[in-house]
């Protein structure tokens, strides 16, 4: 796998025109620009990419794109990337900013809280076309401003407008979330008839906890997507509804007084009784042993 740490090799690497500057690009091309060799990489800076796919393979991680879905592409630095075969039904646009341009600027810490860097590439963010229009009207001003004669101003205004352009996404992913739930039936739904059934398969014998990782593969979504989706649904992230399941079912294991603490948490899946009781305590307000005593006397 190739790795760049340059912005420059990047470009060269996929043919696009070397950047007006070493740390931030935007390039433009068809459908046919686009396409490019197959190539398989990791860099060190943000990748913003309009792209609607006519054939072809995008992998992010384990995940294939499926692209009969969205259009716009949010991969952070580090992460594994392969375009194979590809061939686009649109034009497209890509948007490459180095880690270092961000150095020293608000936007360094902020584009770390927008989760849908995070979210494999087959949950692209899909755009209605008065979305879509407005997305490449930013970035045709941000272009602009690109290849302007540089001054002192220049990073400052392309800052503030890739702002406002993350933000726009941030809130046409939340649009995306609800519409989703429409159309695919409620995720917690899902999510929770699956915990019930590792629970009553007795997976967690095998397997111990559920994890997020676990519960978002089974539910075809990535861990953050997953999360993000239930937070919207019902305020909670995936650990906080799986960790509430699991509480509920240690009540009722309590209550019935049949078996002691350490075999409940097993039951459960814990490794270790000690933090089965601290989870409890947490998320109760008394250890597990208090809570059963309560009930039984």
């Amino acid at each position: 796998m190739n790795h760049f740490d340059k912005i420059s090799s990047f470009s060269n690497a996929i043919g696009i025109k070397a950047p007006e500057h070493p740390l931030f690009s935007i390039s433009f091309g068809n459908k046919d620009e686009c396409a490019g060799d197959d190539i398989e990489f990791s860099a060190n800076f943000y990748i913003i990419s309009f792209q609607q796919l006519e054939s072809g393979n995008i992998t992010h991680g384990r995940t294939k794109f499926d692209h009969d879905r969205g259009k716009l592409l949010f991969i952070k630095p580090r992460q594994p990337v392969t375009f194979k075969n590809i061939k686009l039904r649109d034009e497209c646009f890509l948007i490459l900013i180095h880690e270092d341009f961000l150095a020293g600027t608000p936007l360094h810490h902020q584009i770390k809280k927008y989760g849908y860097f995070d979210y494999e590439t087959n949950e692209a963010l899909y755009l209605s076309p008065s979305e879509e229009e407005m997305i490449w009207n930013l970035v045709n001003i941000m272009d602009k401003e690109y290849r302007n004669n540089t001054d002192d101003f220049t990073k400052t205004i392309l800052l503030s407008h890739l702002d406002t352009l993350l933000k726009y996404a941030h809130r046409f992913y939340k649009r995306q979330f609800t519409n989703r739930a429409d159309i695919t039936g409620t995720v917690a739904t899902k999510f929770h008839a699956l915990l019930h059934s590792y629970f009553e398969t007795k997976k967690t014998q095998e397997s111990g906890l559920p994890t997020v990782t676990f519960m978002a593969e089974r539910l075809n979504f990535s861990s953050r997507y997953l999360s993000d989706m239930l937070k919207q649904e019902t305020g909670k992230t995936a650990l906080e509804l799986i960790h509430l399941y699991l509480i509920t079912e240690a009540k009722n294991l309590l209550k019935e007084g049949v078996m002691n603490i350490a075999e409940i948490s097993f039951l459960l899946g814990f490794d270790n009784p000690t933090y089965f009781s601290r989870l409890f305590k947490k998320e109760v307000g008394v250890p597990p042993n208090v809570f059963r005593d309560r009930h039984l006397n």
